[in-house]
């Protein structure tokens, strides 16, 4: 590509690897000194913002196959953005050892003085036990990164002119799906789910997907904003195109306030004692605050947003709307992750912004690399400018 060079030097992704970087300081600082007072509160709340990073490469991944399997104008302008978040993976693979030396403090079926007094704990043994655990864990990141890498390599071929490549991304997409969301399904249930092992729910992988869907296109939109203002996106990003995006962001938070709902519903109405305290403890004083906040911020807000189209089609507009959903998908998994640790009591710390804003500062950093290291232009740029020239 004629512009790569161009590409590589864009002062505006050098200022959000800046950003990055800067974040990622200040977070790590603020964490050692947690460190030092209450190390247990560091990996919780560590914990918390893995699984808000991890949801951006595993977002980009399935929107990515569905790109390949659908098409459209909306996965054309996204595309580069998406397979550069792919190949974050293998640092958000590195992300997740803190937690896996840390499995005591976070999970209680990892403690065997607990498991020796607690007959279920003992009756999920067989799949609840460290040696176990970390061997999912890595398969799970085994099949990410081989669908990372053969779509990231299949797609090189394309722009050298492989003129089967396409054929190969769209057979190798559909099946991908399928295995996306069985894995995605498993490592939530043991990165999330089981932190309360009493507790399970069914829904409850779908719940994340949705949730990791959302936060992908809140950081689409918010790169697009970013690069249409430079070559060689300029002119390319139309306000159709945000639209577009737009109306998928309002059929995911659609999508997670159903789930979310029916999730809640079905637990509630059943009232049994081995799965309604989830919910109880989530529902009572500082915490129920907080789920007031998730059905105001995370579904209502957004969704009257991003029903008027001219929202949609002003980056801008957009961008505040996306950058909203971002912060309350932070505090969406604040809510379901830390009161497994307090049940009885709101208890919100400051590490639980300083731990996910060091992850993500960290990711954004390495993301805008990945971003400045190949070509911004989509590969059916030919298609993406003819349709511009009609706007």
């Amino acid at each position: 590509m004629s512009s790569h060079a161009a590409t590589a030097t864009q002062p505006n992704l050098d200022r959000v690897q800046q950003i990055g970087l800067g974040a990622f300081g200040a977070g790590l600082a603020l964490c050692l000194f947690g460190l030092m007072s209450n190390p247990d509160q560091v990996m919780r709340s560590y914990l918390t913002g893995f699984l808000l990073t991890v949801g951006l490469p595993l977002g980009s991944l399935v929107l990515l196959m569905v790109h390949h399997l659908v098409g459209g104008q909306w996965g054309m302008v996204m595309r580069r953005i998406l397979e550069a978040s792919t190949r974050t993976l293998p640092l958000v693979a590195v992300m997740f050892i803190p937690v896996l030396l840390s499995m005591p403090v976070l999970y209680k079926w990892a403690r065997p003085e607990v498991v020796a007094t607690d007959k279920i704990l003992q009756a999920k043994a067989l799949y609840l036990n460290v040696p176990f655990f970390i061997g999912r864990t890595v398969f799970y990141f085994v099949v990410w990164g081989l669908f990372v890498y053969a779509l990231n390599r299949l797609t090189t071929k394309q722009d050298a002119g492989d003129a089967d490549a396409k054929r190969r991304l769209n057979n190798i997409s559909g099946p991908g799906i399928v295995v996306f969301a069985l894995t995605v399904t498993f490592a939530v249930i043991d990165w999330a789910m089981s932190l309360d092992p009493h507790w399970f729910s069914t829904i409850f992988g779908v719940i994340f997907m949705v949730g990791q869907a959302l936060s992908t296109l809140s950081l689409v939109v918010i790169c697009l904003a970013i690069l249409m203002e430079h070559a060689p996106m300029k002119g390319l990003v139309r306000p159709n195109h945000f639209h577009d995006i737009g109306n998928l962001m309002l059929a995911f938070t659609m999508l997670w306030a159903y789930t979310s709902f029916s999730q809640f519903l079905i637990i509630w109405s059943g009232n049994l004692p081995e799965e309604i305290p989830w919910f109880i403890h989530r529902l009572h004083g500082g915490w129920g605050i907080i789920a007031g906040m998730l059905i105001v911020f995370h579904w209502a807000l957004p969704f009257i947003l991003l029903l008027m189209r001219f929202n949609k089609r002003k980056a801008g507009m957009l961008s505040k709307i996306a950058i909203l959903i971002l912060v309350i998908r932070l505090i969406d998994l604040t809510w379901i992750v830390q009161p497994n640790f307090s049940p009885d009591h709101f208890s919100l710390h400051w590490l639980d912004l300083a731990a996910p804003m060091a992850l993500i500062g960290l990711w954004l950093a390495f993301f805008a690399r990945q971003l400045k290291a190949r070509p911004l232009e989509p590969t059916e740029i030919d298609r993406l400018a003819a349709s511009a020239g009609h706007h």
